[in-house]
């Protein structure tokens, strides 16, 4: 809630620096008769291109982070819900393999919300601790020597579990080193800058609307790309995934070692 209230009085701010601006440009560059009647055709085509062209760059930025954010839930929901899967399998096995393989499935879990998800939050590669939990579980799911037919269909099962684990696995850590491209951050920065300054080279009226749409214009940008910049971190703490699909199979993880 304090990332949210931070982020909507900053564009509160930019609004308010914005119609500063506006009314020290009025005061030092007032405006002559013949300018209240509208500006330049060409200049007003040029000045709603820019415009759209920068709406369409701020769509495509928007976009192309939903889908990463969107992307970044499948793969904890498919592994959260591999490892359920796997607990509830392990009840077919015998007695002291079905113990393992809860033991290894809760310290797996336990690790990925206490260990890995701060290292996602920094885009962190993750270590080879939980990827030696993995290798555990896969060898303590190989069925017994002496398996009975039951027995041995479940390892299979097992194993299959284990592999949709490991592929939304690497899923989850190739998001998390994902990222907006440096060049269409470049460009959002440049369309923000390019498109605020029409408002003094075209079309600064005197009205009180034309200040109030300014005021939009700066808070609704400012607050676009800040909504970009959280999107961008998937595992980020102000809109990023959580580890709730963990927590909620395994409620143990979230307090174990706090």
């Amino acid at each position: 809630m304090n990332h949210v209230v931070g982020t909507l009085f900053i564009g509160l701010l930019g609004a308010l620096l914005a119609a500063g601006i506006v009314l020290a440009w009025r005061h030092y560059h007032p405006a002559e008769g013949g300018d209240e009647e509208g500006g330049d055709d060409a200049a007003e085509y040029l000045s709603m291109m820019i415009a759209l062209l920068y709406a369409l760059l701020l769509g495509l930025a928007l976009v192309s982070v939903w889908e990463l954010r969107g992307e970044a839930g499948t793969h904890t929901s498919n592994e959260a819900g591999a490892l359920h899967q796997i607990t509830v399998l392990a009840e077919g096995m015998p007695a002291p393999q079905k113990q393992r393989i809860e033991v290894l499935a809760e310290r797996y879990a336990t690790h990925v919300v206490q260990d890995e998800w701060p290292e996602l939050d920094e885009k962190r590669p993750l270590g080879a601790s939980g990827w030696a939990l993995l290798r555990q579980l896969r060898a303590v799911s190989a069925a017994p020597p002496d398996a009975t037919p039951a027995q041995e269909v479940t390892s299979l099962e097992l194993l299959g579990q284990l592999s949709t684990l490991d592929e939304a696995r690497r899923g989850r850590e190739a998001v998390a080193e994902d990222t907006l491209s440096p060049l269409l951050w470049a460009g959002l920065a440049v369309g923000a800058v390019l498109s605020f300054c029409i408002v003094f080279f075209f079309g600064v009226g005197h009205g009180w609307s034309h200040l109030v749409m300014v005021m939009g214009m700066v808070g609704l940008t400012v607050f676009l790309g800040l909504l970009i910049h959280y999107l961008a971190t998937p595992f980020g703490e102000v809109m990023g995934v959580q580890p709730d699909p963990f927590t909620r199979y395994f409620p143990q993880a979230a307090t174990a070692g706090s």
